[in-house]
């Protein structure tokens, strides 16, 4: 049986590279070994990826929906079934760092087309990523580049895929923006086949030879008759970009950071770990699964536990995990997506290309009362198999005194690290109730409820809302 130590290190790391794991998963994939565990989740291609004829069978509205809230409820349905749990964590990191919005591109089978897309590479490499992400057509309504023409340039995409998606501010110049702009002309979506009366066909990628700049261009200091993967392949040999995806990582995976506007004037808060990571990227020729690798195994990542807050999806996701109440296709996955978005992430359509503010910024008084109420109200529901499964532990344990009951409580749902002040709230809540007797049919429903009353209590603190 792996130790305590072993159990809550493969706790953290699948927290942080998944959505959570039950007790008897953390305690098989303790027994592989951490790093087997980490290689394991670095090949997904190597697990059963979601059987979507099976998931469509039974959900067919959810094949090509035409409504935001479908296609979030397949994703969410993802997330929660998936046996590759960091393709899936990539593709929500990948979404959050090149962030399409449905409010504008208003096609959102073409936003879920895009997340396959960021399964399919999350862990290849950044120039394969970034090439594929300039021909994604939500990608490209999104950020105009449909309207990018030769002789007449929007720099929408040029920009952004500068500022915001590799190299961050200060890294450019305003000529290389233009330059870049008219690199990506000609990069376009093919003519598309009206809705009506058949429905939506999906969008594709088109290059116009004769709507593309042909000329001589300079960036960032080359010169040539550029185009768009010529661009590509200048951004991600650059210092910047290794150093703006090492910390983009880091925050998503390690440990908060300050928002992304104000990385220029604000230094990393971990510069040796982003050092790290930008050697992973060199070394490996950007290769993501290395930076992975390397992030996963590392101290600062070891060492980094509870130190970020959860995001809504992980939220929704870890905690239904854990209850065990959605498990293959059924009717519900529409309002765990729904509970997302009014805890302040609403998949598929991020505010801004900006994305979402994360950290402490997801955490406002309406947001904390959904988390909240949400969270306890799972966890706290003794019908549920994963918090049956619970019961069971505790009861084959044999925990009965009010402090064995709470500290078995924070390890089985974790291992979980309280602050001083919470674990003596829910220690005065088990002297109350009793601890837990199982001698008898009545003291054992009692039990059950003492059990139930904790883990909501346990949901609803303050602990509770870190990864």
């Amino acid at each position: 049986m792996p130790d305590k130590e072993d159990i809550a290190l493969i706790s953290h790391l699948m927290r942080r590279a998944g959505f959570g794991a039950s007790r008897q998963e953390l305690e098989e994939r303790a027994a592989k070994g951490y790093e087997a565990t980490v290689e394991e989740l670095l090949h997904p291609e190597e697990q059963p990826a979601i059987d979507d004829d099976m998931l469509y069978r039974y959900l067919p509205g959810y094949e090509g929906a035409l409504g935001p809230p479908i296609n979030q409820a397949e994703w969410v349905y993802r997330m929660v079934n998936t046996q590759r749990p960091l393709e899936e964590k990539l593709a929500l990191f990948w979404h959050q760092l090149f962030a399409t919005g449905n409010s504008k591109v208003d096609n959102p089978p073409e936003i879920t087309q895009q997340i396959a897309m960021f399964r399919r590479q999350a862990l290849g490499s950044f120039r394969d990523l970034l090439v594929e992400l300039a021909k994604n057509p939500a990608m490209i309504w999104w950020l105009d580049n449909n309207g990018n023409h030769n002789g007449a340039i929007n720099e929408n995409w040029g920009r952004e895929l500068l500022e915001l998606f590799s190299m961050g501010v200060g890294n450019y110049s305003e000529d290389d923006i233009k330059d870049a702009s008219r690199a990506f002309t000609g990069w376009t979506i093919e003519p598309k086949i009206p809705r009506n009366p058949l429905g939506r066909f999906y969008w594709n990628f088109e290059y116009r030879p004769e709507d593309h700049d042909d000329g001589e261009k300079t960036f960032l200091g080359h010169n040539g008759r550029f185009n768009g993967e010529d661009i590509i392949d200048i951004v991600v040999k650059q210092p910047a970009t290794a150093k703006f995806l090492a910390r983009h990582l880091y925050n998503f995976f390690v440990a908060d950071e300050p928002q992304v506007p104000s990385w220029n004037i604000n230094p990393p808060n971990d510069p040796d770990a982003i050092d790290q990571l930008v050697a992973a990227y060199d070394e490996s020729d950007g290769s993501l699964q290395a930076m992975m690798r390397l992030l996963f195994n590392s101290d600062f990542f070891k060492n980094a536990r509870f130190a970020r807050v959860k995001s809504p999806a992980e939220l929704v996701v870890s905690t239904v995990r854990l209850a065990g109440s959605y498990h293959g296709p059924r009717p519900g996955f529409n309002m765990l997506a729904m509970e997302c978005n009014w805890q302040g992430q609403e998949l598929l359509n991020p505010p801004s290309v900006e994305s979402w503010h994360t950290g402490g910024e997801w955490i406002d008084g309406g947001a904390l009362v959904r988390r909240v109420n949400f969270a306890a109200g799972l966890l706290g529901d003794t019908s549920l198999p994963g918090v049956k499964t619970i019961i069971a532990k505790l009861r084959e344990s044999g925990v009965s005194a009010p402090e064995e009951f709470v500290d078995a409580c924070l390890d089985i749902v974790g291992p979980l690290e309280f602050s001083e002040s919470t674990r003596s709230e829910l220690l005065d809540q088990a002297n109350e109730d009793g601890g837990l007797n199982w001698d008898s049919e009545e003291s054992s429903e009692k039990s059950e409820r003492n059990i139930g009353v904790m883990l909501a209590l346990i949901a609803a603190s303050r602990d509770f809302q870190f990864a």
